[in-house]
């Protein structure tokens, strides 16, 4: 284990609940990994692996869990003590996986497994290889390109990272987080698909919008899914135009669209903190078209702790704008010209 994990596992313990944590480990791996129930000796070997990660990462999951909620600043001693008890807790499931391997060197299922627990754990590079090693073994499993398509996109060749994506959908047309790793790929590294595909930046965004609406498809009770989708609305940016109203249209009828994805996600929200985040996202897109009123209602709904300081930013463009606004109201009105 490397420092690699002291500095994940310092992030989370900072500013991740642990369902956040799982989310970050599914977005990155999503390692669709098959667990076949057989009186096989071998597969049931395999699947007390599983159950021992599975146990092994919840326990870590609750520790953080325990620690943020107490709310104390620790020491450096005891941040060491903690990450040594991580340690302790995780090597036995190494032990596990590198054991059954040097038994059964062919079993792909069990490479993706290891890689992917590697790779939850800050060791990417072993990860990756245990991943490679399976898409050997078994070219036609999805899921290796997939979590090589994501490794390659956080730390080698974003390129190299669309096609694999590509083709662990040709494969696994069904599954809707290869959708939704492309799609965030795609819209994080803007530069590259635009390269890659010969297309404009805006051909970009609807490309990425296009994989996320097919993932939400598969998938439409996933609130991961629908916010990223709402998200994708902040890059599209709209054609100049010399017609001012054909341009306020065009920007009124951008913030119905996002405010409508925003609201569909919001449906989906799995707790008030996540409710109460995409109010923020409401009120931007309000103050933006200038219903200030309706933004206002936004921002007053926000109340969790988390988001304060985000809440002030907008409450300070909320009432420079309605300063402006009242400014323009106070000002008298212009009579026509007396004809002589």
């Amino acid at each position: 284990m490397n420092d690699l994990l002291i500095g994940l596992l310092s992030a989370a313990v900072a500013t991740n609940a642990p369902t956040a944590l799982s989310n970050f480990v599914k977005q990155r791996t999503g390692a669709a990994v098959e667990v076949v129930q057989s009186n096989d000796p071998v597969e049931q070997a395999y699947r007390k692996l599983m159950t021992d990660d599975d146990a092994a990462q919840a326990d870590v999951d609750g520790w953080i869990s325990e620690r943020q909620k107490s709310g104390r600043k620790e020491t450096d001693v005891e941040q060491a003590a903690f990450r040594a008890q991580i340690k302790r807790r995780f090597e036995p499931v190494i032990q596990g996986y590198e054991r059954f391997i040097e038994a059964h060197p062919r079993h792909a299922n069990a490479r993706l497994a290891y890689g992917s627990f590697l790779n939850d754990i800050g060791e990417e590079e072993s990860g990756e290889a245990q991943w490679e090693k399976a898409r050997e073994l078994d070219p036609a499993n999805p899921a290796a390109w997939n979590n090589l398509a994501n490794f390659n996109g956080h730390r080698g060749d974003v390129k190299k990272a669309f096609g694999y994506y590509e083709r662990a959908i040709e494969l696994g047309p069904s599954e809707p987080v290869y959708f939704q790793n492309f799609a965030t790929t795609v819209f994080l590294f803007r530069k590259d698909a635009r390269e890659h595909y010969n297309i404009t930046e805006q051909e970009v965004f609807a490309k990425a919008m296009g994989l996320y609406r097919k993932a939400a498809a598969l998938d439409p009770g996933n609130f991961s899914t629908a916010a990223e989708l709402a998200q994708t609305y902040y890059g599209i940016i709209l054609p100049k135009g010399n017609d001012p109203a054909a341009k306020r249209q065009a920007e009124l009828k951008q913030a119905d669209e996002a405010l409508a994805a925003w609201r569909a996600a919001s449906k989906l929200a799995r707790n008030e903190a996540e409710r109460e985040g995409i109010n923020l996202h409401f009120a931007r897109w309000q103050i933006n078209s200038d219903r200030l009123a309706e933004a206002r209602k936004s921002l007053d709904a926000v109340t969790n702790d988390m988001w304060l300081p985000s809440k002030a930013t907008l409450v300070k463009k909320l009432e420079s704008r309605e300063a402006a606004a009242r400014k323009i109201n106070d000002l008298p009105a212009i009579s026509a010209p007396v004809k002589p």
